[in-house]
């Protein structure tokens, strides 16, 4: 079992920056990959960026070049998102994929970012 809370959602202003953490508890040695998803209102949830365990990464193209994910230890990974736009506001959530699965099974709670003037 693995347990996760995000941290760090809020309101900014077009062009502000925010940065996600979230912190894994629980069989962390079980996680193979994390990610940060986002569902806007009316919309279904989508990827954002994921980073495996050895550190390789890759982004929605909407983000790439404004979103940086990365991992400080064994338990936390950040989303850094800098250059928001009104198009980014949704909740965002962290997940994680356990080895030998083939989905994100465990996921937090949830931060509401909301990028608006």
């Amino acid at each position: 079992q693995v347990q996760l809370a995000e941290s760090g959602g809020g309101l900014v202003q077009p062009g502000g920056s925010l940065r996600l953490s979230c912190a894994a508890s629980g069989s962390i040695f079980s996680i193979a990959s994390m990610a940060w998803h986002r569902q806007a209102p009316g919309k279904e949830r989508e990827l954002v960026a994921d980073i495996t365990r050895g550190g390789s990464t890759g982004y929605a193209d909407s983000v790439k070049g404004r979103f940086t994910i990365s991992r400080d230890n064994a338990k936390n990974t950040v989303l850094q998102m800098n250059s928001l736009q009104p198009e980014d506001t949704a909740v965002y959530y962290c997940s994680a994929l356990l080895w030998g699965k083939d989905k994100y099974d465990y996921w937090g709670q949830g931060t509401q970012v909301t990028v608006s003037s």
